[in-house]
C-alpha cells in the first residue's frame, strides 16, 4: 500500500476491542520504529513513549475516570464514563510525551533559537503520534487520539514511574477495530490550499 492510502486509511476509530491477533511484541517493535524515525529538530529526538498494555491500560483509563469524576457535573458524568469505558475496552495505550530536558539543553546550546524549541518539540510529538497512528492502522488496528492531561498528569506519573521531566502530551489507545470509522467530511480545498508558480 502506497503511504498516501495509508494516510487515507488512518482514521479515528472509537469502537475499539482487545481482540487483537498481533503479538505484544509486534505492536511494541512497530511504535519504536515509528518513533526512531520520525523526525525531529535538530534531531533532538525529544519525544518519549511508554505503552499500556492489561491491567496496566485498564488502571491508566480508571486513573482518567477518577480524575474527571471530580471536574464533570454530575449530570453529566454518565455519558464521560460509558466515553472512557469505550477506551478502557481497547487493546493498550501509548502514552506519549516529551522530554523537556532535551528542550531545555537545546534552548542553552542554541540561544537565538530558545523560543523555537518548545514549539518545534510540540512538532515532534505530532509527528510521532502521526507516524505511531498510521504504522498501527497499517497492522490493522483501530485507534483514537485522546489529551486527558495536563490534569491526569501527577497520579500518571506516579502509579508508572515516569520521570519529572517529560511532558505528557497525547494518549492513543488502540484495538481491535468493533465497527469501522464513519464517514469523514472534508471542507472545500479552495479554502484550504493556494497554489502559485512563478
Amino acid at each position: 500500500m502506497s503511504f498516501l492510502n495509508q494516510i487515507k486509511q488512518r482514521r479515528t476509530v472509537y469502537a475499539i476491542g482487545n481482540q487483537v491477533s498481533l503479538e505484544q511484541a509486534q505492536i511494541e517493535e512497530t511504535i519504536i520504529d515509528a518513533i526512531k524515525h520520525s523526525p525531529s529538530a535538530f534531531n533532538s529526538q525529544s519525544s518519549r513513549a511508554v505503552t499500556l498494555y492489561g491491567a496496566a491500560h485498564v488502571k491508566f483509563w480508571e486513573i482518567v475516570l477518577e480524575t474527571l469524576r471530580k471536574v464533570v457535573p454530575a449530570e453529566a458524568f454518565e455519558a464521560t464514563k460509558g466515553k472512557i469505558s469505550s477506551f478502557a475496552a481497547g487493546y493498550g495505550t501509548v502514552l506519549f510525551y516529551e522530554d523537556q530536558n532535551v528542550v531545555k539543553g537545546l534552548q542553552e546550546q542554541f540561544a537565538a533559537y530558545a523560543d523555537n524549541f518548545p514549539v518545534w518539540s510540540e512538532h515532534s510529538t505530532a509527528i510521532a503520534q502521526f507516524a505511531v497512528w498510521t504504522a498501527l492502522s497499517e497492522k490493522g488496528l483501530g485507534a483514537s487520539l485522546q489529551h486527558y492531561n495536563p490534569i491526569i498528569d501527577e497520579e500518571v506519573a506516579q502509579v508508572f514511574d515516569i520521570p519529572a521531566n517529560w511532558k505528557l502530551r497525547a494518549q492513543l489507545v488502540f484495538g481491535s477495530v468493533e465497527a469501522p470509522a464513519a464517514d469523514k467530511a472534508f471542507m472545500n480545498d479552495a479554502d484550504r490550499f493556494k497554489s502559485f508558480s512563478a
